[in-house]
């Protein structure tokens, strides 16, 4: 092998910049395109039914002022909170803030939470649902329907409760990455 040649490199071995599986730019949805250049704040819906505790991080949601206020959002149906949800008809949504980002990515089942999610921080009870301790802005809802809509169910509910606390570092999300807006 020539002094100046680097050698060669195994198959498999090489560290790319780019997601290895992802398809190139002409085969990608291009809704799911759209999509990802939006920017959404990620929010973390629960509910509580039977004893049973489940959540979902949501950040397609829309909230519409009006007497009353509602929330509108989308939520996969086949998620472990939708027939929780569905049975309490009532859950929590808490904004979420940069600190709690592994938390909603255990909620999406993209990180490990042995024992689940609901044990990587303290929580509150309140009568629509478990809310995190650390959460300072969240709304207490009741489910009025639900329809599909795409790959989602299309939550429609009425804001009965709402809490609010200080703007600083909302958890958003664009293009598969979490980022925030200090002092928000």
């Amino acid at each position: 092998m020539p002094e100046n040649e680097p050698p060669a490199e195994e198959p498999g071995a090489a560290i790319h910049a780019d997601h290895p599986f992802l398809p190139p730019p002409h085969e990608r949805n291009p809704v799911r395109r759209l999509r990802g250049r939006l920017t959404a704040p990620v929010t973390l819906w629960t509910a509580t039914a039977g004893g049973r505790r489940a959540g979902l991080p949501v950040s397609g949601l829309v909230v519409a002022d009006g007497e009353p206020g509602k929330v509108l959002g989308l939520v996969d149906g086949d998620s472990e909170l939708w027939p929780v949800l569905e049975r309490a008809g009532r859950f929590a949504v808490s904004a979420l803030r940069w600190e709690h980002r592994s938390l909603a990515d255990a909620f999406a089942g993209l990180m490990p939470a042995p024992g689940g999610a609901f044990r990587l921080t303290e929580w509150r009870d309140t009568e629509w649902g478990p809310v995190p301790a650390t959460v300072e802005t969240w709304a207490g809802c009741r489910l009025l329907s639900a329809r599909p809509i795409g790959w989602a169910l299309g939550v429609e509910a009425e804001l009965e409760h709402i809490e609010l606390g200080e703007e600083h570092d909302p958890l958003l999300h664009r293009r598969g990455r979490y980022f925030t807006i200090p002092n928000g």
